[in-house]
């Protein structure tokens, strides 16, 4: 589905993502996490195509992204701080976003209604919390029922429903063959989520894991025990 092959980029003389190889498959939830700084957004933007690598090749269904666009309508995105017309209202983005698109496919409006965004398509964006913004965000990202879905931080600043409403939605997807990529902080929000787990660090890649062989290794029954468990480990052998 994704492949990412020797990716490198640098800004100037900080490089940020130092050889990084990935594969990733239908019909799994990957978790991308790792401290600040350590290049995941850099990853997620290189794949969408926002950011050009200054070496390496990324594959979508076996095909260089490289100087493509087509590919990116196979993918939704979920910004971790969606920005939008502050004098827009609701609706008026929802339908410009499918205008811009011009799809005829069936749209997925699961979240339209799960969110009730019906009773709010009159409000301008700028009157809306982050979370409510979030809402949005999520909802765009579902709506021409793509391939790929592509979540940076997407339970931030939602309350626990809404939360617990887009935990659901992201798992009926999955089991539906899709790949979703999710960045997180919070790796209590994924145990029931995710099928395998990536951990960042300094531009490299330090592991990649599915959840049982990770959970396995470490004898832990929760995601973030096991990962505190094998940076524990880590940082103890480079102590000596």
């Amino acid at each position: 589905m994704i492949e990412i092959k020797n990716i490198y980029k640098k800004f100037g003389k900080l490089e940020v993502l130092n050889d990084i190889n990935l594969s990733f498959k239908k019909g799994e939830c990957i978790a991308l996490i790792g401290p600040n700084g350590c290049g995941k957004t850099t990853l997620i933007k290189s794949i969408l195509g926002m950011v050009i690598p200054s070496k390496g090749d990324i594959l979508f269904n076996k095909k260089s992204i490289l100087k493509e666009f087509k590919y990116r309508e196979q993918i939704g995105y979920m910004p971790q701080i969606g920005r939008y017309p502050d004098y827009m209202t609701v609706g008026q983005i929802i339908e410009m976003i499918k205008k811009i698109r011009n799809s005829d496919q069936v749209l997925d409006e699961d979240l339209v209604k799960a969110f009730e965004l019906e009773k709010i398509v009159d409000k301008q964006m700028r009157t809306l919390s982050g979370g409510t913004t979030q809402k949005v965000s999520a909802t765009l990202a579902f709506l021409f029922n793509p391939e790929v879905l592509i979540l940076d931080e997407p339970t931030a600043g939602l309350d626990p429903l809404a939360s617990e409403i887009l935990k659901e939605k992201i798992i009926k997807e999955k089991e539906k063959g899709k790949l979703i990529l999710i960045t997180s902080h919070l790796l209590s929000e994924l145990d029931d989520l995710i099928t395998q787990i990536i951990y960042m660090q300094d531009g490299t890649v330090h592991f990649h894991q599915t959840i049982a062989d990770l959970l396995e290794s470490t004898n832990e029954q929760k995601i973030s025990k096991a990962i505190a468990k094998i940076l524990k480990n880590k940082s103890n052998e480079q102590n000596h």
